[in-house]
């Protein structure tokens, strides 16, 4: 028989473990919400620890709370932050909306380890969550978190693919290949041409994540119920704001609007655009690279990615591009977590969202995802795929698109002559411009040089001789 121990509270008595970290209030959700078995994550816990140690230092430092005893919480709370804890953290993200149950399980933990340290009580409401409310805290929590992970996590990650592909198209800029339109031949580029977009792409998403960030280390703490700041001093949103700084090194700041930051989750919905484009960033780049990896010899075969496992349970030598399928479902799941964030969001009533944890579940997640999918694409498909010279250059030749660059000189009807004619007799088009127009070998290989193609540009002159 599991030995436990009874609490009370004003909804009456309660059998708890005994040797569990948390009390009553917690054990009323674990109870109540058998629903998932996903606990909240790490990310969170982190900064539900920070917070709690921050408002236990704001409030030492307004007077409100014994210096002994706010060190006490705050040293706790640090460890809380650090993960020594985890484990007494067990209630279902699928609980109260306002994410309370996580909010009391933190204090109660707090007040139960610190009364211990301290050998005199803590009160998890009356100390731990003092000046506070599960209705600023967990809002809060949600974007410390969300602006840690971004800023250590994964704004590194994208760094990371984005300068291995910038490496690889130096390493590349001289090979040119076709090009591609509608998935049909279209006029040549050189591979650098191609990564260098696939960088830009990641630039981009970089900027707007680093803007996003802004208004996301905006917190409404201070607000506590629903942001008039009951309870709390006035000064009490800056000052946990600047210990969160000090803790951190990031420069988080109380809302000039609190009622607004707890009413709404506006910037979880701004920061998983950013994570949806993203992940349709890596999609795109996983896609291209299943395409050009294709065959090896029925598909493109452009270039070979590295054999990390055998394809196939029954057909022997096949390599399957493992990496670009795994990066292109995490794109589906983030893009799933910003479907279910905006119905959350969007479920915010008058000055309450009542959607919090699943928020917090599905905008962490997908920083996870989305961090280390960048961080595998780079490291274990970008950085040693193989270009299959021999296999481009042949699509090169035939490629009868690159007539394209006689338009100025022969005209498109002409141009489109030679290009149908290279299609059907299955000819390498600077064989058919040479019949066709009677013109030098030599001068017809300038024009139609690959490589000189991607400078695009016109190259001028009369349709004669």
């Amino acid at each position: 028989m599991t030995l436990t121990r009874i609490e009370k509270d004003s909804l009456g008595e309660l059998a708890i473990p005994a040797d569990a970290l948390w009390g009553i209030q917690t054990q009323r959700a674990v109870d109540n919400f058998p629903v998932s078995g996903w606990r909240m994550p790490r990310a969170l816990l982190r900064a539900l620890g920070l917070i709690k140690a921050a408002c236990a230092e704001a409030n030492a430092t307004l007077g409100a709370l014994p210096k002994a005893r706010a060190k006490a919480i705050r040293v706790t709370a640090l460890r809380v932050s650090k993960g020594e804890f985890d484990h007494a953290f067990p209630v279902d993200v699928f609980q109260t909306g306002s994410g309370t149950s996580s909010n009391m399980n933190a204090n109660e933990v707090i007040a139960r380890i610190a009364s211990q340290t301290l050998r005199q009580p803590v009160h998890a409401n009356d100390d731990v969550n003092m000046a506070q409310s599960s209705n600023d805290v967990i809002p809060s929590c949600i974007q410390v978190a969300a602006v840690l992970e971004c800023s250590e996590r994964l704004r590194p990650a994208l760094t990371h693919l984005r300068k291995t592909i910038e490496r690889r198209a130096r390493e590349l800029v001289k090979l040119a290949k076709t090009g591609r339109t509608h998935l049909m031949d279209a006029m040549p580029l050189r591979f650098d041409q191609e990564l260098g977009a696939w960088a830009t792409q990641l630039g981009e998403v970089e900027a707007r994540l680093v803007d996003a960030l802004k208004r996301t280390r905006q917190l409404p703490i201070g607000g506590t119920a629903i942001g008039t700041g009951i309870n709390a001093p006035k000064r009490f949103g800056g000052e946990v704001c600047k210990a969160l700084k000090a803790q951190t090194g990031v420069a988080f700041a109380a809302h000039r609007d609190r009622f607004y930051g707890i009413a709404s989750q506006d910037a979880a919905v701004e920061l998983s655009g950013v994570l949806r484009g993203a992940a349709i960033v890596l999609t795109k780049i996983a896609n291209d690279l299943r395409w050009m990896n294709s065959g090896p010899l029925a598909g493109l075969g452009e270039i070979e990615l590295p054999a990390l496992q055998p394809g196939s349970s029954i057909m022997p030598g096949k390599v399957n591009p493992v990496i670009p399928e795994s990066v292109a479902m995490v794109g589906a799941q983030v893009i799933g977590c910003d479907a279910a964030i905006g119905f959350a969001a969007a479920s915010g009533n008058f000055q309450l969202n009542v959607m919090l944890p699943v928020i917090a579940w599905n905008l962490l997640t997908s920083i996870e995802l989305l961090t280390n999918a960048a961080t595998l694409l780079a490291d274990k498909a970008i950085a040693g795929f193989k270009v299959r010279q021999e296999r481009i250059d042949e699509a090169l030749a035939r490629n009868p698109i690159l007539v394209t660059a006689l338009n100025p000189l022969i005209g498109y009807e002409r141009a489109a002559a030679i290009a149908k004619r290279a299609y059907k007799e299955g000819r390498p088009v600077l064989d058919i411009a040479v019949e066709e127009t009677g013109w030098p070998r030599a001068k017809l290989q300038k024009l139609l040089d690959p490589r000189a193609l991607t400078r695009g540009g016109s190259f001028g002159g009369s349709a004669g001789g």
